[in-house]
């Protein structure tokens, strides 16, 4: 490589990691504060929500790198331009075939993270977040430690504190049970303790009283308690085991035994190669995003009042893709013998950018000079 294409491609790195980093965390605290609301509010730590938001991480990166490499081309290009230094190159008998060349590698290297990011690290932190979210919501301990709020852990249930103490015991404690039909009970107590009794969770009430109501018979029967002890792990509705997802799986499974892992999961044979063959396209729309971006801003040549309008023009591009992208998903979804369709969205933009190219170049190719 030469030193003109290491020079354009590391400050096209450079921008792209700038970029990639703002559009990663706006997205990503847009994100956060509603998961942080959510397991706060349900009696988490934050290091759950911290733990939970790094496992998002990687799914979150991978959305936005396609388009910090088309903004950091863009971007690149438009300041290459303004200071002229694409212009000397050009008259210097660089075409823009030969100009596009570090741009084409740097298209490569995002694609290659994306492939990294979609065939490996993102399966495995969805899988991971899964299980984490599953065992978060089974944990009813940190689900009823909300003081002044009714909660309701599961249906039929009810659930009240009035305040937790420094030393941990729980004042003034409501627990309404609705959820045999016809049948109400409810305890209130003065305190009570939430204790661990052989990986079971207990709730250990205290100065109390259990009221219980007959609908069918009109009876209401009290009992007075000094302490009374409930099993509250029922409160925590069993969703049962964790299900493989296809999101979840290597993109060399997927490929493997569309048809099985379809079976498995409970999805359809489209589903399973829409979601294979997608992550393949996104990597290699990377490389199409950064070549349409130079190439728009290339046809435009040297303007003092800046080049907007192109960079408009390459910006509505990149939408009608993503539009085309939509479009497909339904078909390959539904039958999986069209899965090529899922490239179609690579090949339009890759025979953009050839024609935008092949438009810089004019009808005559001019002679390169290798730098």
């Amino acid at each position: 490589m030469s030193r003109f294409d290491r020079y354009i491609l590391s400050q096209l790195l450079t921008l792209f990691g700038f970029f990639a980093l703002v559009l990663v965390a706006v997205y990503w605290v847009n994100r956060a504060v509603s998961l942080f609301d959510t397991l706060i509010a349900s009696g988490q730590s934050v290091t759950v929500f911290l733990e939970l938001s790094a496992l998002s991480l990687p799914n979150v990166i991978r959305l936005m790198l396609p388009v910090a490499a088309f903004v950091a081309t863009v971007y690149a290009t438009n300041r290459l331009s303004s200071e002229s230094e694409l212009t000397i190159m050009q008259a210097t008998g660089f075409s823009p075939w030969r100009l596009a060349k570090p741009v084409f590698v740097f298209g490569l290297c995002v694609a290659g993270m994306v492939s990294i990011l979609t065939h490996f690290l993102v399966p495995l932190s969805l899988d991971e977040l899964q299980k984490r979210e599953k065992e978060v919501s089974a944990n009813v301990t940190a689900r009823l430690l909300t003081e002044g709020t009714f909660l309701h852990p599961t249906k039929g249930v009810t659930f009240y504190i009035r305040e937790i103490a420094e030393n941990g015991v729980l004042q003034d404690v409501y627990l309404d049970d609705r959820r045999i039909e016809g049948k109400t009970t409810t305890y209130t107590a003065a305190e009570g303790y939430l204790i661990d009794d052989n990986g079971v969770a207990k709730m250990l009430m205290v100065n109390g009283i259990a009221q219980r109501y007959d609908i069918e018979t009109n009876k209401l029967s009290t009992t007075n308690f000094a302490d009374f002890s409930q099993n509250i792990s029922g409160l925590s509705e069993d969703t049962g085991p964790v299900l493989e997802d296809i999101k979840h799986l290597p993109t060399g499974t997927l490929l493997s035994d569309p048809h099985g892992i379809g079976r498995e999961t409970g999805r359809r044979h489209g589903d399973v190669l829409y979601e294979a063959h997608s992550r393949f396209a996104q990597a290699t729309i990377c490389i199409v995003f950064a070549v349409i971006g130079f190439g728009m801003l290339m046809l435009g040549g040297y303007s003092r009042f800046g080049m907007w309008r192109q960079i408009l023009i390459a910006f509505v591009i990149l939408i009608l893709l993503e539009g085309v992208k939509t479009t497909v998903v339904d078909p390959v979804r539904k039958d999986g013998d069209l899965w090529p369709l899922v490239y179609l969205p690579t090949l339009i933009g890759a025979m953009i950018a050839f024609g935008v190219l092949r438009a810089v170049a004019g009808p005559f190719r001019r002679k390169e000079v290798a730098a």
